[in-house]
């Protein structure tokens, strides 16, 4: 599921992958991050922004809990990347991206787009 995750965000205009803090697989879209996978977590937990409306709402389920250090700005965790299907993760990482893309200054998402067209 990681790697099929992994070619997803990367279709995205301007997203980048990298490590952080060691063993977290971090995507990112200018420099803003929008999921995160704990690689040294077996099964693989995962960190994904989320809609501040629907932060309660989810935090309330079962397969979700409010991510450490991350809450506060509204991310859910899920301690095993099989507790969502490929359709939620599509709908997950798709939020989330764009919920940080549109928190860019307009000139970079305009230059990202572009890019992406390329």
């Amino acid at each position: 599921m990681l790697e099929q995750i992994r070619e997803y965000c990367l279709q995205k205009p301007g997203v980048t992958e990298d490590m952080k803090w060691g063993d977290h697989l971090v995507f990112s879209v200018g420099l803003k991050m929008f999921v995160i996978f704990g690689l040294d977590q077996t099964p693989i937990n995962a960190s994904i922004k989320i809609d501040p409306e629907k932060f309660e709402e989810k935090c309330q389920e079962d397969r979700f809990y409010p991510a450490p250090y991350l809450a506060r700005d509204t991310w859910v965790g899920t301690s095993n990347l099989e507790n969502l299907t490929w359709n939620e993760w599509k709908t997950f990482l798709d939020e989330a991206y764009q919920l940080k893309f549109n928190r860019l200054p307009k000139k970079l998402q305009l230059q990202l787009l572009e890019a992406g067209k390329r």
